[in-house]
């Protein structure tokens, strides 16, 4: 669940991002896996599943490779786009699904980003 107040926009990266709504401080946690709102699944369940529920879920969650469970933030932080500089970082040591803090001082209007390579496995 994102942890601090954003809106989504349309992207220069790709399609909507998520945008900063007020300004984030460098080190705030930004967002924090949330049981009961958050979506921990075994990766099999994506099997039972119609293809085109598939096709979304796989657009939108991702497979952590460290607990080998598919996620899905099921508010806007799937909207968070890639980035080989990104201003949010993972710390997987104060949850197991990460937590995602901010990396400098982020300004109300920027876009929020993630290096996907830090969180996403490969979905079977």
């Amino acid at each position: 669940m994102l942890l601090v107040r954003t809106r989504l926009a349309p992207s220069t990266i790709h399609g909507l991002g998520v945008f900063a709504a007020e300004p984030i401080a460098r080190g705030a946690e930004v967002w924090r896996f949330t049981a009961g709102f958050d979506l921990d699944l075994e990766p099999q369940a994506l099997e039972a599943l119609p293809e085109h529920a598939r096709e979304w879920l796989r657009v939108y969650g991702y497979l952590d490779p460290r607990l080998r469970r598919f996620v899905l933030c099921c508010d806007d932080a799937r909207f968070i786009n890639h980035s080989e500089t990104p201003n949010l970082r993972p710390d997987f040591a104060r949850e197991a699904h990460g937590v995602d803090l901010a990396l400098r001082d982020i300004a109300p209007g920027e876009e929020l980003t993630v290096d996907y390579a830090l969180v996403d496995g490969i979905l079977p």
